[in-house]
C-alpha cells in the first residue's frame, strides 16, 4: 500500500488493474470510547458544486439509486471502528468530476478528540491500494478526507485533509448546498426544575475556505493548494445542538443531531425529501419503503399448538451437509430476488451493483476431480462480471483451509473475483479464519471474505424492521428467510462455541492452576472477541442502529500484543472484560465475565448534569428508572473516594442514601445489573455464550434505554 501525504495525489489505475470498484475507508478510535462522526459523500460537477440532493449520501441516504456509491455502515477494528464506502467508479455518472469523502461530529465534540484519523483505498479485491492519515486535527468539527476525481479515462486519488469548525452545515455550503438551521427547544419542565434556563449556544465562527488541490505532474504525485471562491455560511445559534437542513436546487435534505430526545424537525412546505432524524423509531429515507410491523397481527390459529406454514420449512433436516445445502439454497435464492439485501451483503466485497444470479452445487473442474462449491454469486453490469464462490458451514462445524484453497484457485485460474466463507464463526480484525497460500506471480488477484450467519440476520433485520425495503414481497421474503435463520434446526444461529480451551481454562481459574502465559488464555480471549462482535450484531439489528465493541487503544497497535495483555489479566484476576456502544449515544456499556464467582456483570456510568443541584440529579435519575430491575446497583462515583451504593429497591424510598456524607460532589452514577452465567458447562450456546446475549440484552432494555433523557440533559448542558 502506498502512503501519500496531504495534497498528493496518484492514479488508481497505476496502482491496480482492477479499480474499477473501490472501497473507501474512514477510520479513527478514541481513548474514551465515546468519539465518533458521521461518514458523507458529495458528487461534484466541473463547478465544484452538487448537481441535486440526489448526490449528497449520508446516514439516511445511504446508498446510489445506480450503485455508484453505497454507505456500508461501520465495521469494528482491533483499534476502533472504521466506516466503510462502496464505490462503483464504472457506474459514475458522466457529469460527475469528483467523489468527495468527508465526516462531520456532533454533539459538542472535534475531529481534535479522536486519534488515528486515516483513510484508505482498496480495490474490489479488499486490496489496500493507497492510504493517508491526518495528524493536524484540533478543534474542526467536520473533514473532507480526500476525493476521488477524474482525469481523461483514469481514476486518481487526492489526499485533502480540510476542516471546518462549522461541522457539515459548512461543509456542505461550498458544495452549493444552501443550509438552514433550526434550534432545538429546551426543556421547560426541567429547566424549571434545576433553576436554570436553557441558553443557546454561542455562534460558531465561519473557517477558512477549503483547499482545491489541482491535479500536479504524474511523476510527482502532489499538486498546490489553492482557496475557491466558493463563500461558508457560519451556522448561528444553536447549531451545535439543532438540525442542519441542506437544500440543493429545489429539494431539501434535513439531517438532524443523533439525540435521541430531541423532536424530528419538521421539513419546509413543498420539500421532495422529508426530515431525516438519527432517532430509532423516526429514522425515513427519500425513498417510500416497506418495513414490517414489530408487533404480529392477531393470529387466526385455534390454539398455541398451530405453527404458521413457512416459505423455508426446516423439522425435516437430519444432517449437517442437508443444514448446509438448504441454508445455502435459501440464502442464495433471496439474495437474488431481493435487491437491497443481496446488493447489502455483496458491495463490501467489490461487487458491483447490476443484475444478480445465484447458483448451488456448481460442477468446475480441478485436476482430475471436479470441485463443487456449495454456491456461486455473478453479477452483471455493463456486459462485465464478476463472480464469487460459496463456502457454507453450518452448526460449529469449522471450515476446511483445504477446501478453501483449491476454490482459491479455481478462482484465479478462471478469473473469478471473491470467494466468500459463511459460517457461524465471527471473524476478527488481523486474524484470518482460514490459512490460504495466495500465489504471488498470478496477475489475477482473488479476495477472500468471510460472512458469518449472525452478520446476515443482521442486515435482514435492519431492512425489514428499520430500513425497509422495496415492496410488501421483498420484506416478506426476508421475514422468512430470518425465521429460517432463528429456527433451532437451521444450525444458522451465529457463533456458538467457546473453542476446545474454554472448559480447560474455566476449570483452570476456578482451581487456581492455570498459569501465566498458558496459550489456552489467548484463544478463550479471542472467542471471548468474537462472542462480543455477535453481542453487538443482536443488539444493533434490535435497536436498528450500530452497536460496536470499544478499543481503547491507539490505532495500529498490534492484535497479538493487545490479546496477550487481556490473557494475562484473564490469568490473574478471572474476568473477561469488553465494552461496547450504540451508534448514536454516548453511553459506553461495559460487560464483564467473572469466571472465579460465575457472574456476568453489565454496568454504565452516567455523568452527573452539569450545574443542578446533587439530590435533584439522584431524583432524576430515579425517575428515569421507575421501571428498571429492582436488583439494579446504583452507585455514586466521587473523586478520591468510594461513593454511597446500593440497590434500586432501597434507594427508591430514600435517594438521598446516594449523597456522600462528606458534602463531595458527585460527578456520576454507575448502574450494574449482576447475572448467573447458568449451569450448563459446556461451551455451547445454552451455557456461557447465551447468558451474555441475554445479559447485554436484559441491561439495554432495562436500563441504557431509559436513560436518553438524562443523556440529553447532560449533553446540552455540558
Amino acid at each position: 500500500m502506498r502512503e501519500i501525504s496531504k495534497g498528493a495525489n496518484v492514479s488508481l489505475t497505476a496502482l491496480s488493474e482492477d479499480a474499477g470498484s473501490v472501497v473507501v475507508s474512514l477510520g479513527w478510535s478514541s481513548a474514551s470510547g465515546a468519539g465518533d462522526a458521521d461518514v458523507s459523500v458529495l458528487l461534484v460537477g466541473e463547478d465544484g458544486k452538487v448537481r441535486s440532493e440526489n448526490d449528497f449520501y449520508f446516514y439516511n441516504n445511504p446508498a446510489a439509486a445506480d450503485g455508484s456509491v453505497q454507505l456500508l455502515g461501520k465495521t469494528p477494528t482491533d483499534s476502533g471502528d472504521e466506516d466503510r464506502i462502496g464505490v462503483d467508479l464504472t457506474a459514475v455518472p458522466e457529469g460527475v468530476a469528483r467523489i468527495v469523502v468527508a465526516a462531520s461530529q456532533y454533539g459538542g465534540t472535534c475531529f481534535g478528540d479522536l486519534d488515528g484519523l486515516r483513510m484508505t483505498v482498496a480495490d474490489r479485491s479488499g486490496e489496500p491500494l493507497v492510504g493517508f492519515s491526518i495528524e493536524d486535527a484540533s478543534v474542526e468539527t467536520a473533514f473532507i478526507f480526500g476525493e476521488l476525481y477524474r482525469r481523461g479515462e483514469e481514476w486518481k486519488f487526492r489526499a485533502v485533509g480540510q476542516g471546518y469548525e462549522t461541522g457539515l452545515a459548512g461543509l456542505a455550503t461550498d458544495f452549493g448546498i444552501t443550509v438552514e438551521e433550526s434550534e432545538e427547544a429546551g426543556e421547560a419542565g426541567d429547566a424549571g426544575e434545576e433553576g436554570e434556563p436553557a441558553q443557546a449556544a454561542p455562534p460558531a465562527e465561519a473557517p477558512a475556505a477549503p483547499a482545491s488541490v489541482p491535479d500536479a505532474d504524474a511523476g510527482t504525485g502532489t499538486g498546490t493548494a489553492q482557496a475557491p471562491a466558493a463563500p461558508a455560511i457560519a451556522p448561528g445559534a444553536g447549531a451545535a445542538e439543532g438540525a442542519v437542513t441542506a437544500v440543493a436546487g429545489p429539494a431539501v435534505v434535513t439531517a438532524a443531531p443523533p439525540d435521541p430526545a430531541a423532536a424530528p424537525a419538521a421539513p419546509e412546505a413543498g420539500a421532495a425529501v422529508p426530515a431525516q432524524t438519527r432517532g430509532r423509531a423516526a429514522t425515513r429515507t427519500t425513498r417510500k419503503k416497506v418495513t414490517l410491523p414489530k408487533a404480529p397481527g392477531k393470529s387466526l390459529a385455534e390454539n398455541d399448538s398451530w405453527r404458521p406454514a413457512r416459505l423455508f420449512p426446516v423439522p425435516t433436516l437430519k444432517s449437517d451437509k442437508e443444514r448446509e445445502v438448504r441454508a445455502t439454497s435459501v440464502l442464495l435464492s433471496v439474495m437474488a430476488q431481493v435487491p437491497e439485501f443481496g446488493r447489502r451483503l455483496t458491495a463490501a466485497f467489490g461487487a458491483p451493483a447490476g443484475r444478480m444470479q445465484t447458483f448451488t452445487e456448481v460442477s468446475l473442474p480441478h485436476g482430475d476431480t471436479p470441485r463443487r462449491p456449495d454456491g456461486v454469486i455473478r453479477v452483471e453490469r455493463a456486459g462485465k462480471l464478476w463472480t464469487a464462490l460459496v463456502e457454507t458451514k453450518t452448526n460449529g462445524n469449522p471450515l476446511k483451509p483445504e477446501q478453501v484453497q483449491q476454490y482459491m484457485d479455481i478462482a484465479a485460474r478462471r478469473g473469478y473475483e471473491s470467494v466468500i466463507t459463511l459460517s457461524n464463526d465471527v471473524a476478527l480484525e488481523g486474524t484470518a479464519m482460514v490459512d490460504v497460500k495466495i500465489d504471488g506471480r498470478r496477475k489475477h488477484k482473488v479476495g477472500l471474505w468471510h460472512l458469518s450467519w449472525a452478520e446476515v440476520a443482521h442486515q435482514a433485520q435492519l431492512l425489514i424492521r428499520h430500513e425497509g425495503v422495496g415492496n410488501a414481497a421483498h420484506a416478506w421474503l426476508l421475514q422468512e428467510l430470518l425465521a429460517y435463520l432463528q429456527h433451532e434446526q437451521s444450525g444458522c444461529h451465529g457463533f456458538q462455541n467457546m473453542g476446545p480451551a474454554w472448559v480447560p481454562v474455566r476449570n483452570g481459574i476456578e482451581d487456581e492452576t492455570l498459569g501465566l502465559g498458558d496459550p489456552r488464555a489467548t484463544e478463550v480471549v479471542e472467542s471471548w472477541e468474537r462472542l462480543i462482535r455477535q453481542v453487538c450484531l443482536r443488539l444493533g439489528g434490535e435497536l436498528g442502529q450500530k452497536a460496536l465493541p470499544v478499543q481503547r487503544v491507539r490505532r495500529g497497535s498490534d492484535p497479538g500484543t493487545r490479546r496477550a495483555a487481556a490473557a494475562e489479566r484473564l490469568c490473574l484476576d478471572g474476568r473477561l472484560s469488553a465494552e461496547l456502544r450504540v451508534e448514536g449515544t454516548s453511553s459506553v456499556i461495559a460487560v464483564t465475565a467473572d469466571l472465579r464467582t460465575g457472574k456476568v456483570r453489565t454496568s454504565v456510568e452516567v455523568p452527573a448534569p452539569e450545574g443542578s443541584y446533587p439530590l435533584v440529579s439522584v431524583k432524576r435519575l430515579v425517575r428515569l428508572l421507575a421501571e428498571a430491575p429492582a436488583d439494579l446497583h446504583v452507585e455514586s462515583l466521587v473523586e478520591g473516594e468510594n461513593g454511597p451504593r446500593g440497590t434500586l429497591e432501597r434507594l427508591r424510598p430514600e435517594p438521598g442514601d446516594l449523597l456522600p456524607r462528606s458534602g463531595a460532589p458527585v460527578t456520576g452514577f454507575r448502574l450494574t445489573l449482576i447475572k448467573g452465567m447458568g449451569n450448563t458447562r459446556g461451551n455451547t450456546e445454552s451455557g456461557f455464550i447465551r447468558s451474555v446475549d441475554e445479559a447485554v440484552d436484559r441491561f439495554h432494555q432495562a436500563v441504557v434505554a431509559r436513560l436518553g433523557p438524562l443523556e440529553a440533559r447532560t449533553g446540552r448542558r455540558g
